[in-house]
């Protein structure tokens, strides 16, 4: 397999270079599915696309078990140099080159018997809503393991290292409105200044007490009320809030605190606050065998020396939803050490390449391993 994988390495730098250079946003990665699909198909696939949504799945070998790759394929949207762009600073082209070279390693080195290896190229993990929108067509109704992947930033893992899975915490992204009415500077007692509802807002969220054993944190992100006279107290106003915990029950009950909160200060200040939740990813569910399989990929690949514990972060990816969704599926994540700095989401983001083979290897070696085991205890 290291010959294959170390054969492929030149082309899977050249779909890194064109996929890190063609960025597009979440729901709009049109060339990105176009140009998978475009190296995929010279193999024996099925490739699956959809009329009403970005993103393909890509099946090859046939019959049980079902044992699936996910990567995520939207950028963000950001700031670089100056220049407001899609930028894939949060990995996701190694992610999808990662897949490509598992699923040409696979090809390559021969399938088993019986098995079916999917590959999921997932659109909208930026908005939290990609794997959702998946798990609703009923991409994964049928697979018995799901694998994802992540590039780590080096404050978490030093290059060259693998942990077998990704303890995520749960994330729910708010917005909000204060609807009330103008008034007079001269005359602050004919309305509710949404100023000071915002000032009470965040004083309230900011004294909500949870279990403090579970990592967790909520705080306004975005304000805005007045415009540019400076003579009117403003009735409305925008905001935004962002939820943290590392558990899918505390992320409830941040929730709900937010929606006593802003009850209450409608009630008391006499307007209406309307609230929508733009986006959330669920906490990590963890299955034992997944991460025992991963790590047994590891090793065989790395050396026991290179596995690292199970990674806990309190960012979040929408990964969690499959198994949400689907509780008999077991799943995990591979964790990449590969020297990523300044660190994820920034505009700069670099990390060392020589990883891409090494991940490939791994999980190249953990589907196989996964579909091989499954048969014989079957």
């Amino acid at each position: 397999m290291e010959e294959i994988i170390n054969k492929l390495s030149p082309f899977l730098r050249e779909v890194w270079e064109h996929l890190h250079d063609h960025p597009e946003l979440s729901f709009e990665e049109y060339e990105t599915t176009s140009y998978i699909e475009s190296l995929l198909k010279k193999y024996p696939c099925s490739i699956k696309t959809f009329n009403d949504s970005t993103g393909l799945v890509v099946d090859i070998g046939s019959g049980s078990p079902v044992v699936a790759l996910r990567a995520d394929i939207d950028a963000l949207w950001q700031e670089v140099d100056g220049e407001f762009k899609a930028n894939h600073s949060c990995g996701h082209d190694a992610h999808m080159t990662i897949a490509i070279g598992v699923f040409l390693t696979l090809l390559e080195g021969g399938l088993p018997e019986k098995g079916t290896f999917r590959f999921i190229f997932q659109p909208g993990e930026e908005k939290g809503k990609g794997a959702l929108s998946l798990v609703e067509k009923g991409i994964v109704d049928d697979v018995d393991f799901l694998y994802g992947m992540h590039l780590r930033p080096s404050e978490e893992l030093r290059n060259g290292q693998f942990a077998p899975a990704i303890r995520h915490g749960a994330a729910k992204f708010i917005k909000g409105k204060i609807i009330g009415d103008d008034a007079h500077g001269a005359r602050p007692h004919l309305n509710a200044n949404a100023i000071q509802v915002g000032m009470e807002l965040y004083q309230h969220i900011s004294n909500i007490q949870v279990d403090p054993r579970t990592s967790h944190s909520a705080k306004l992100t975005a304000f805005h009320a007045g415009s540019k006279s400076a003579n009117i107290i403003p009735g409305n106003a925008t905001f935004s809030i962002d939820l943290r915990a590392q558990s899918n029950e505390v992320i409830k009950l941040l929730s709900n605190k937010i929606k006593q909160i802003t009850a209450m200060l409608a009630s008391y200040h006499e307007v209406n606050i309307e609230l929508e939740v733009s986006s959330s990813v669920a906490a990590a569910v963890l299955d034992s065998d997944a991460v025992h399989l991963m790590e047994n990929g590891i090793i065989k690949s790395v050396g026991k020396e290179n596995l690292a514990p199970i990674i806990t972060t309190t960012g979040g990816d929408d990964f969690h939803f499959y198994t949400i969704k689907r509780p008999d599926l077991k799943a995990t994540m591979l964790a990449i050490g590969c020297d990523l700095k300044p660190g994820l989401h920034h505009p700069h983001m670099t990390f060392n390449h020589d990883s891409i083979p090494k991940a490939v290897e791994i999980l190249a070696k953990v589907l196989i391993d996964t579909a091989k085991g499954m048969v014989e205890k079957r």
